[in-house]
Protein backbone atom coordinates (compact mmCIF):
# COMPACT_ATOMS: atom_id res chain seq x y z
CA UNK A 1 0.00 0.00 0.00
CA UNK A 2 1.38 3.35 -1.10
CA UNK A 3 2.24 6.37 1.67
CA UNK A 4 -0.45 8.41 -0.34
CA UNK A 5 -3.45 4.95 -0.34
CA UNK A 6 -2.54 5.49 3.37
CA UNK A 7 -3.54 8.89 3.47
CA UNK A 8 -6.84 9.04 1.42
CA UNK A 9 -8.22 5.65 2.93
CA UNK A 10 -8.38 7.65 5.85
CA UNK A 11 -9.40 11.54 4.20
CA UNK A 12 -11.98 12.22 1.81
CA UNK A 13 -11.01 15.38 -0.62
CA UNK A 14 -14.51 16.96 -1.18
CA UNK A 15 -13.44 19.16 -4.49
CA UNK A 16 -15.92 22.12 -4.72
CA UNK A 17 -16.14 25.18 -6.68
CA UNK A 18 -19.29 28.03 -6.14
CA UNK A 19 -20.39 30.78 -8.58
CA UNK A 20 -21.24 33.88 -6.56
CA UNK A 21 -22.86 37.28 -7.74
CA UNK A 22 -19.69 39.20 -7.20
CA UNK A 23 -16.18 39.02 -5.08
CA UNK A 24 -17.43 40.03 -1.71
CA UNK A 25 -18.18 37.22 0.74
CA UNK A 26 -19.74 39.37 3.06
CA UNK A 27 -21.89 41.38 0.11
CA UNK A 28 -22.26 39.01 -2.62
CA UNK A 29 -24.30 35.88 -2.57
CA UNK A 30 -23.42 32.14 -3.52
CA UNK A 31 -25.28 31.42 -6.85
CA UNK A 32 -23.85 27.38 -7.61
CA UNK A 33 -22.40 24.45 -6.25
CA UNK A 34 -20.86 22.17 -7.61
CA UNK A 35 -19.25 18.98 -4.97
CA UNK A 36 -17.24 15.91 -6.06
CA UNK A 37 -16.13 13.77 -2.97
CA UNK A 38 -13.26 11.62 -4.21
CA UNK A 39 -11.38 8.88 -2.44
CA UNK A 40 -8.16 6.83 -2.93
CA UNK A 41 -8.74 7.80 -7.07
CA UNK A 42 -12.63 7.06 -6.73
CA UNK A 43 -15.63 9.55 -6.64
CA UNK A 44 -17.92 8.16 -4.05
CA UNK A 45 -20.33 11.41 -4.54
CA UNK A 46 -21.39 14.28 -6.64
CA UNK A 47 -23.92 16.87 -6.18
CA UNK A 48 -24.48 20.32 -7.40
CA UNK A 49 -27.67 23.03 -7.40
CA UNK A 50 -28.47 26.56 -8.32
CA UNK A 51 -28.77 28.84 -5.32
CA UNK A 52 -30.97 31.31 -5.69
CA UNK A 53 -29.04 34.24 -3.83
CA UNK A 54 -31.99 36.66 -3.00
CA UNK A 55 -30.89 39.59 -4.74
CA UNK A 56 -30.18 40.57 -8.75
CA UNK A 57 -27.53 39.11 -10.68
CA UNK A 58 -25.49 41.47 -12.35
CA UNK A 59 -25.14 41.57 -16.71
CA UNK A 60 -21.38 41.21 -16.03
CA UNK A 61 -21.90 37.85 -13.89
CA UNK A 62 -24.67 36.80 -16.55
CA UNK A 63 -22.43 36.71 -19.09
CA UNK A 64 -19.65 35.51 -17.11
CA UNK A 65 -21.30 32.60 -15.41
CA UNK A 66 -24.40 31.28 -17.82
CA UNK A 67 -26.40 31.99 -15.06
CA UNK A 68 -29.31 34.13 -15.44
CA UNK A 69 -31.83 35.87 -13.19
CA UNK A 70 -34.62 33.20 -14.37
CA UNK A 71 -32.65 30.24 -13.79
CA UNK A 72 -32.17 30.82 -10.22
CA UNK A 73 -35.76 32.21 -9.64
CA UNK A 74 -37.09 28.72 -8.41
CA UNK A 75 -33.86 27.47 -7.25
CA UNK A 76 -33.48 27.06 -3.09
CA UNK A 77 -32.33 29.59 -1.08
CA UNK A 78 -28.52 28.67 0.81
CA UNK A 79 -30.56 28.19 3.66
CA UNK A 80 -32.30 25.21 1.99
CA UNK A 81 -29.75 23.68 1.21
CA UNK A 82 -27.20 24.15 4.05
CA UNK A 83 -27.57 20.98 5.90
CA UNK A 84 -27.37 18.81 3.43
CA UNK A 85 -23.91 20.81 1.90
CA UNK A 86 -22.44 20.14 5.92
CA UNK A 87 -23.36 16.93 5.85
CA UNK A 88 -21.55 16.40 2.36
CA UNK A 89 -18.61 18.24 3.61
CA UNK A 90 -18.42 16.63 7.31
CA UNK A 91 -15.10 15.16 7.91
CA UNK A 92 -13.35 16.16 4.28
CA UNK A 93 -11.01 18.28 3.38
CA UNK A 94 -12.12 21.53 1.83
CA UNK A 95 -10.46 21.46 -1.97
CA UNK A 96 -10.88 24.38 -3.98
CA UNK A 97 -8.73 26.41 -6.42
CA UNK A 98 -8.00 29.69 -4.82
CA UNK A 99 -9.56 28.11 -1.99
CA UNK A 100 -9.30 31.21 0.47
CA UNK A 101 -12.21 32.37 -1.81
CA UNK A 102 -14.55 29.38 -2.18
CA UNK A 103 -14.44 28.97 1.99
CA UNK A 104 -14.72 32.44 2.89
CA UNK A 105 -18.30 32.55 0.83
CA UNK A 106 -19.17 28.94 2.71
CA UNK A 107 -18.43 30.56 5.88
CA UNK A 108 -20.27 33.67 5.46
CA UNK A 109 -23.22 32.21 4.21
CA UNK A 110 -23.04 30.02 7.51
CA UNK A 111 -22.85 32.70 9.94
CA UNK A 112 -25.89 34.15 8.39
CA UNK A 113 -27.80 31.55 9.21
CA UNK A 114 -26.07 31.90 12.98
CA UNK A 115 -24.17 28.83 12.26
CA UNK A 116 -19.82 28.29 12.56
CA UNK A 117 -18.57 26.33 9.94
CA UNK A 118 -14.78 25.41 9.71
CA UNK A 119 -12.98 22.53 7.92
CA UNK A 120 -9.60 21.78 6.60
CA UNK A 121 -9.14 23.53 3.28
CA UNK A 122 -6.42 22.50 0.82
CA UNK A 123 -6.04 24.96 -2.21
CA UNK A 124 -4.78 23.63 -6.03
CA UNK A 125 -3.49 27.20 -6.19
CA UNK A 126 -0.69 26.68 -3.46
CA UNK A 127 -0.55 22.86 -4.38
CA UNK A 128 0.13 23.69 -8.71
CA UNK A 129 2.87 26.41 -6.94
CA UNK A 130 4.50 24.12 -4.39
CA UNK A 131 5.09 21.33 -7.49
CA UNK A 132 5.46 23.26 -10.27
CA UNK A 133 7.94 26.68 -8.64
CA UNK A 134 9.05 26.91 -12.12
CA UNK A 135 6.19 28.14 -13.62
CA UNK A 136 4.73 31.78 -12.85
CA UNK A 137 0.83 31.50 -13.56
CA UNK A 138 -1.37 29.15 -11.55
CA UNK A 139 -4.70 30.15 -12.64
CA UNK A 140 -7.10 27.48 -13.86
CA UNK A 141 -6.58 28.40 -17.21
CA UNK A 142 -3.20 28.51 -17.24
CA UNK A 143 -2.94 24.77 -15.82
CA UNK A 144 -5.49 23.45 -18.40
CA UNK A 145 -2.94 25.15 -21.09
CA UNK A 146 -0.05 23.79 -19.19
CA UNK A 147 -1.04 20.06 -18.43
CA UNK A 148 -3.34 19.59 -22.04
CA UNK A 149 -6.38 18.57 -19.47
CA UNK A 150 -10.00 18.24 -21.46
CA UNK A 151 -12.27 21.52 -22.15
CA UNK A 152 -14.83 21.98 -19.17
CA UNK A 153 -17.58 24.29 -19.24
CA UNK A 154 -15.74 27.03 -16.84
CA UNK A 155 -17.07 29.07 -15.09
CA UNK A 156 -19.98 26.75 -14.24
CA UNK A 157 -19.57 24.81 -10.89
CA UNK A 158 -19.06 21.54 -12.00
CA UNK A 159 -17.30 22.24 -14.94
CA UNK A 160 -14.51 23.43 -12.64
CA UNK A 161 -14.64 20.94 -10.47
CA UNK A 162 -13.70 18.52 -13.58
CA UNK A 163 -10.65 21.01 -14.26
CA UNK A 164 -9.27 20.68 -10.75
CA UNK A 165 -9.95 17.40 -10.58
CA UNK A 166 -8.13 16.58 -14.44
CA UNK A 167 -4.94 18.65 -12.54
CA UNK A 168 -5.38 16.59 -9.87
CA UNK A 169 -4.82 13.33 -11.52
CA UNK A 170 -2.14 15.00 -14.13
CA UNK A 171 0.15 15.72 -10.78
CA UNK A 172 -0.20 12.31 -9.24
CA UNK A 173 1.01 11.18 -12.95
CA UNK A 174 3.87 13.70 -13.22
CA UNK A 175 5.24 13.61 -9.26
CA UNK A 176 4.18 9.76 -7.94
CA UNK A 177 1.77 8.72 -5.49
CA UNK A 178 4.15 9.37 -2.49
CA UNK A 179 5.64 13.12 -3.19
CA UNK A 180 1.93 14.45 -3.75
CA UNK A 181 0.94 12.69 -0.49
CA UNK A 182 3.92 14.60 1.41
CA UNK A 183 3.32 17.61 -0.20
CA UNK A 184 -0.49 17.38 0.33
CA UNK A 185 -0.14 16.75 4.16
CA UNK A 186 2.57 19.54 4.25
CA UNK A 187 -0.13 22.14 2.91
CA UNK A 188 -2.45 20.54 5.59
CA UNK A 189 -0.49 21.25 8.57
CA UNK A 190 0.15 24.56 7.92
CA UNK A 191 -1.57 28.07 7.30
CA UNK A 192 -2.66 28.61 3.39
CA UNK A 193 -0.50 31.74 2.40
CA UNK A 194 -1.38 33.65 -0.62
CA UNK A 195 -0.93 32.63 -3.74
CA UNK A 196 1.98 35.36 -4.75
CA UNK A 197 3.95 35.14 -1.81
CA UNK A 198 6.69 31.82 -1.95
CA UNK A 199 5.38 28.94 -0.22
CA UNK A 200 8.25 28.70 2.10
CA UNK A 201 7.94 32.21 3.41
CA UNK A 202 6.73 31.10 6.84
CA UNK A 203 9.58 29.44 7.07
CA UNK A 204 11.62 32.25 6.80
CA UNK A 205 9.98 34.49 9.58
CA UNK A 206 11.43 34.94 13.11
CA UNK A 207 9.91 34.01 16.34
CA UNK A 208 10.92 37.20 17.79
CA UNK A 209 9.32 40.94 18.29
CA UNK A 210 9.44 43.19 15.50
CA UNK A 211 7.47 45.06 12.52
CA UNK A 212 6.25 43.31 9.50
CA UNK A 213 4.96 44.92 6.31
CA UNK A 214 2.40 43.59 3.32
CA UNK A 215 3.89 45.05 -0.15
CA UNK A 216 1.36 44.44 -2.72
CA UNK A 217 2.14 44.69 -6.80
CA UNK A 218 5.04 47.45 -8.00
CA UNK A 219 5.99 46.94 -4.07
CA UNK A 220 2.89 49.48 -3.11
CA UNK A 221 2.99 49.08 0.80
CA UNK A 222 -0.14 47.71 1.74
CA UNK A 223 0.03 46.92 5.52
CA UNK A 224 2.38 47.28 8.25
CA UNK A 225 1.63 45.19 11.83
CA UNK A 226 3.65 44.49 14.83
CA UNK A 227 3.96 41.62 17.19
CA UNK A 228 5.71 40.10 19.90
CA UNK A 229 6.44 36.88 17.81
CA UNK A 230 6.40 38.11 13.98
CA UNK A 231 5.92 34.54 12.48
CA UNK A 232 3.25 33.62 14.67
CA UNK A 233 1.28 37.01 13.82
CA UNK A 234 1.49 36.82 9.84
CA UNK A 235 0.33 33.27 9.97
CA UNK A 236 -2.14 34.12 12.04
CA UNK A 237 -2.98 36.38 9.22
CA UNK A 238 -2.91 33.92 6.59
CA UNK A 239 -4.98 31.17 8.81
CA UNK A 240 -7.61 33.12 9.40
CA UNK A 241 -10.95 32.97 8.17
CA UNK A 242 -10.98 35.50 5.69
CA UNK A 243 -14.55 36.60 6.58
CA UNK A 244 -13.87 40.00 6.23
CA UNK A 245 -13.68 41.79 2.59
CA UNK A 246 -11.06 43.87 3.30
CA UNK A 247 -9.16 40.44 4.50
CA UNK A 248 -9.11 38.95 1.27
CA UNK A 249 -8.70 41.89 -0.59
CA UNK A 250 -5.33 42.56 1.46
CA UNK A 251 -4.31 38.67 1.09
CA UNK A 252 -4.76 38.77 -3.13
CA UNK A 253 -3.00 42.10 -3.03
CA UNK A 254 0.34 40.73 -1.36
CA UNK A 255 2.88 40.08 -3.44
CA UNK A 256 6.04 40.35 -0.76
CA UNK A 257 6.15 40.95 2.84
CA UNK A 258 9.49 41.98 4.59
CA UNK A 259 9.85 42.77 8.70
CA UNK A 260 12.22 44.61 11.38
CA UNK A 261 13.34 42.57 14.26
CA UNK A 262 13.37 44.54 17.70
CA UNK A 263 14.17 43.67 20.88
CA UNK A 264 11.48 43.92 22.90
CA UNK A 265 7.51 45.07 22.51
CA UNK A 266 8.04 48.48 23.29
CA UNK A 267 10.51 49.31 20.77
CA UNK A 268 8.19 47.27 18.52
CA UNK A 269 5.39 49.53 19.38
CA UNK A 270 6.55 52.81 18.79
CA UNK A 271 8.46 51.29 15.28
CA UNK A 272 5.00 50.61 14.36
CA UNK A 273 3.58 54.02 14.85
CA UNK A 274 6.20 55.43 13.34
CA UNK A 275 6.18 53.74 10.10
CA UNK A 276 2.67 54.34 9.91
CA UNK A 277 2.63 57.60 9.98
CA UNK A 278 5.54 58.10 7.60
CA UNK A 279 5.18 55.60 5.03
CA UNK A 280 1.09 55.64 5.12
CA UNK A 281 -0.08 51.87 4.07
CA UNK A 282 -2.97 51.44 2.09
CA UNK A 283 -4.83 48.97 4.75
CA UNK A 284 -3.64 50.75 8.03
CA UNK A 285 -6.69 52.98 9.21
CA UNK A 286 -5.68 53.47 12.85
CA UNK A 287 -2.70 55.62 13.81
CA UNK A 288 -2.92 57.91 10.82
CA UNK A 289 -0.80 60.95 10.81
CA UNK A 290 -3.28 63.79 11.61
CA UNK A 291 -2.60 67.43 10.18
CA UNK A 292 -3.17 69.35 13.21
CA UNK A 293 -3.81 67.97 17.46
CA UNK A 294 -6.01 69.80 19.39
CA UNK A 295 -5.87 70.75 23.19
CA UNK A 296 -7.59 72.71 25.68
CA UNK A 297 -5.54 75.30 27.81
CA UNK A 298 -8.04 76.99 31.36
CA UNK A 299 -6.86 80.54 31.52
CA UNK A 300 -8.77 83.40 33.41
CA UNK A 301 -10.76 86.08 31.46
CA UNK A 302 -10.62 89.44 32.71
CA UNK A 303 -13.18 89.28 35.31
CA UNK A 304 -11.47 86.12 36.80
CA UNK A 305 -13.58 83.18 35.74
CA UNK A 306 -11.71 80.05 33.65
CA UNK A 307 -12.30 79.99 30.19
CA UNK A 308 -11.44 77.12 27.54
CA UNK A 309 -8.99 78.18 25.04
CA UNK A 310 -8.63 75.51 21.94
CA UNK A 311 -4.66 74.95 21.03
CA UNK A 312 -2.69 73.53 18.49
CA UNK A 313 0.67 74.46 19.62
CA UNK A 314 1.25 71.75 22.32
CA UNK A 315 4.77 72.03 23.53
CA UNK A 316 5.95 68.96 25.38
CA UNK A 317 8.27 70.59 27.66
CA UNK A 318 4.64 72.35 29.97
CA UNK A 319 2.05 69.06 29.22
CA UNK A 320 0.90 69.85 32.02
CA UNK A 321 -0.87 73.33 31.59
CA UNK A 322 -3.03 71.24 28.58
CA UNK A 323 -6.32 69.34 29.15
CA UNK A 324 -6.90 66.45 26.27
CA UNK A 325 -5.86 65.83 23.47
CA UNK A 326 -7.99 65.26 20.29
CA UNK A 327 -7.56 64.45 16.79
CA UNK A 328 -9.94 67.54 15.60
CA UNK A 329 -11.71 70.51 16.10
CA UNK A 330 -15.20 68.70 16.24
CA UNK A 331 -13.62 66.16 18.25
CA UNK A 332 -12.72 68.63 20.84
CA UNK A 333 -15.75 70.42 21.03
CA UNK A 334 -17.79 66.95 21.24
CA UNK A 335 -15.81 66.57 24.23
CA UNK A 336 -16.11 70.27 25.99
CA UNK A 337 -20.32 69.42 25.00
CA UNK A 338 -20.32 66.80 27.22
CA UNK A 339 -18.15 68.17 30.01
CA UNK A 340 -20.73 71.30 29.74
CA UNK A 341 -23.59 69.37 30.28
CA UNK A 342 -22.36 66.49 32.70
CA UNK A 343 -21.14 69.27 35.19
CA UNK A 344 -23.31 72.54 34.37
CA UNK A 345 -20.50 74.57 33.10
CA UNK A 346 -21.22 77.95 30.85
CA UNK A 347 -20.84 76.91 26.94
CA UNK A 348 -19.87 80.53 26.47
CA UNK A 349 -16.89 80.18 28.85
CA UNK A 350 -15.74 76.66 27.15
CA UNK A 351 -16.20 78.52 23.71
CA UNK A 352 -19.04 76.37 22.46
CA UNK A 353 -21.04 79.61 21.75
CA UNK A 354 -20.56 83.28 20.93
CA UNK A 355 -21.37 86.33 23.72
CA UNK A 356 -24.81 87.88 23.73
CA UNK A 357 -26.76 89.27 25.99
CA UNK A 358 -29.03 87.12 28.40
CA UNK A 359 -26.88 84.53 29.23
CA UNK A 360 -25.33 80.95 27.42
CA UNK A 361 -28.44 78.51 26.17
CA UNK A 362 -27.47 76.12 28.86
CA UNK A 363 -28.38 79.13 31.25
CA UNK A 364 -31.82 79.48 29.72
CA UNK A 365 -32.06 75.81 30.22
CA UNK A 366 -31.26 75.85 33.87
CA UNK A 367 -28.00 73.70 33.25
CA UNK A 368 -25.59 77.01 33.88
CA UNK A 369 -25.12 78.30 37.09
CA UNK A 370 -24.74 81.89 35.85
CA UNK A 371 -20.99 82.26 34.94
CA UNK A 372 -21.77 83.84 31.75
CA UNK A 373 -23.64 86.78 33.66
CA UNK A 374 -21.20 86.92 36.51
CA UNK A 375 -23.85 85.60 38.96
CA UNK A 376 -22.04 82.54 40.24
CA UNK A 377 -19.54 82.61 42.87
CA UNK A 378 -15.68 83.22 40.62
CA UNK A 379 -13.85 80.21 43.27
CA UNK A 380 -17.06 78.39 43.20
CA UNK A 381 -17.43 78.40 39.18
CA UNK A 382 -13.14 77.74 38.89
CA UNK A 383 -13.05 74.90 41.03
CA UNK A 384 -15.67 73.44 39.28
CA UNK A 385 -14.22 73.98 36.18
CA UNK A 386 -11.02 72.25 37.73
CA UNK A 387 -12.23 69.25 38.87
CA UNK A 388 -14.28 68.83 35.48
CA UNK A 389 -11.10 69.08 33.53
CA UNK A 390 -8.88 67.19 36.04
CA UNK A 391 -9.54 63.54 34.69
CA UNK A 392 -8.06 65.22 31.02
CA UNK A 393 -5.11 66.71 32.31
CA UNK A 394 -1.69 65.53 30.33
CA UNK A 395 1.23 64.13 32.47
CA UNK A 396 3.98 66.36 32.65
CA UNK A 397 7.22 64.46 32.17
CA UNK A 398 8.38 63.36 35.27
CA UNK A 399 12.34 63.39 34.40
CA UNK A 400 14.94 66.39 34.89
CA UNK A 401 15.68 64.76 30.90
CA UNK A 402 16.24 62.35 28.05
CA UNK A 403 15.93 58.63 29.16
CA UNK A 404 16.95 55.31 27.79
CA UNK A 405 14.85 52.49 28.09
CA UNK A 406 17.05 49.28 27.13
CA UNK A 407 15.25 45.61 25.97
CA UNK A 408 17.12 42.91 25.61
CA UNK A 409 16.33 39.57 23.74
CA UNK A 410 18.83 36.93 25.28
CA UNK A 411 18.10 34.20 23.27
CA UNK A 412 18.81 36.53 19.93
CA UNK A 413 21.56 38.29 21.66
CA UNK A 414 19.89 41.96 20.69
CA UNK A 415 19.90 45.01 22.75
CA UNK A 416 17.96 48.30 21.77
CA UNK A 417 18.17 51.46 23.77
CA UNK A 418 15.26 53.59 23.10
CA UNK A 419 15.42 57.05 23.92
CA UNK A 420 12.84 59.14 24.95
CA UNK A 421 11.94 62.64 25.88
CA UNK A 422 8.71 64.19 26.41
CA UNK A 423 6.94 60.85 25.92
CA UNK A 424 8.68 61.39 22.40
CA UNK A 425 11.09 58.48 21.00
CA UNK A 426 13.84 60.30 19.19
CA UNK A 427 16.00 57.68 18.72
CA UNK A 428 16.73 53.52 18.87
CA UNK A 429 20.46 52.76 19.05
CA UNK A 430 21.79 49.43 19.97
CA UNK A 431 24.96 49.94 22.35
CA UNK A 432 26.45 52.51 25.15
CA UNK A 433 28.96 53.85 22.61
CA UNK A 434 26.37 54.30 19.66
CA UNK A 435 23.99 56.20 22.86
CA UNK A 436 27.23 58.59 23.39
CA UNK A 437 27.71 58.99 20.03
CA UNK A 438 26.07 61.98 19.11
CA UNK A 439 25.40 61.34 14.99
CA UNK A 440 22.51 59.85 15.73
CA UNK A 441 21.21 63.56 16.86
CA UNK A 442 21.10 64.70 13.23
CA UNK A 443 18.06 62.96 12.25
CA UNK A 444 14.54 65.07 11.63
CA UNK A 445 13.21 66.90 14.58
CA UNK A 446 10.73 64.59 16.50
CA UNK A 447 6.95 65.70 16.30
CA UNK A 448 5.00 65.46 19.58
CA UNK A 449 2.41 62.71 18.54
CA UNK A 450 -0.59 61.68 20.49
CA UNK A 451 -0.03 57.82 20.04
CA UNK A 452 3.47 57.88 21.00
CA UNK A 453 2.14 59.90 24.07
CA UNK A 454 -0.44 57.30 25.19
CA UNK A 455 1.56 54.15 24.52
CA UNK A 456 4.41 55.71 26.25
CA UNK A 457 2.70 56.74 29.29
CA UNK A 458 0.81 53.33 29.58
CA UNK A 459 4.58 51.47 29.49
CA UNK A 460 6.29 53.85 31.67
CA UNK A 461 3.88 54.80 34.89
CA UNK A 462 2.11 51.49 35.17
CA UNK A 463 2.73 50.11 38.40
CA UNK A 464 3.81 46.64 36.90
CA UNK A 465 6.23 48.09 34.67
CA UNK A 466 9.31 46.36 33.91
CA UNK A 467 11.02 49.12 32.10
CA UNK A 468 14.35 49.84 32.52
CA UNK A 469 14.86 53.18 33.37
CA UNK A 470 18.03 55.19 32.51
CA UNK A 471 18.14 59.43 32.78
CA UNK A 472 20.27 61.30 30.40
CA UNK A 473 20.63 64.11 31.37
CA UNK A 474 23.53 65.75 29.58
CA UNK A 475 21.51 65.21 26.42
CA UNK A 476 19.01 67.97 27.84
CA UNK A 477 21.40 70.93 26.87
CA UNK A 478 19.79 71.47 23.82
CA UNK A 479 15.92 71.83 24.28
CA UNK A 480 14.99 73.38 20.72
CA UNK A 481 16.19 70.19 19.73
CA UNK A 482 14.18 68.15 21.61
CA UNK A 483 10.83 69.65 21.59
CA UNK A 484 8.08 69.67 18.75
CA UNK A 485 5.32 71.25 18.85
CA UNK A 486 2.22 68.98 17.25
CA UNK A 487 2.53 68.30 13.85
CA UNK A 488 0.68 69.86 10.81
CA UNK A 489 1.44 67.59 7.54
Amino acid sequence: MTELASFLDSNTLAFLDLETTGGNSRRDRIIEIGLRLWRHGEVIDEWQTLVNPGTTISPFIQRFTGISNAMVADAPPFADVADELRERLTGAVFVAHNARFDYGFIKSEFQRLGQAFSARVLCTVKLSRRLYPEHRRHNMDALIRRHGLPDVARHRAMGDVDAMMAFFDAVLADHGEASVEQTVQHLLRRPSVPSHLPPDILDELPACPGVYRFYGENDVLLYVGKSTNIAQRVASHFSGDHGSHRGVRLSQSLRRVDWTETAGELGALLLELKQIKTLRPLYNRRSRPVKRLWSVELAPAEDGYLEAWPVTTIEPSRLGDFYGLFRGKKDLEKALSGIAASNDLCNQRLGLEPWRDGGCFQRELGRCKGACEGQEDVTRYNLRMQIAFHSLRLTTWPWRGPVAIVEHNAKRDQTDILVIYNWMHLATVHSEDELRDWSWRCQNPVTFDLDSYKLVVQTLLKPDTRAQVIELEALAEEPDWWVGDSPAE
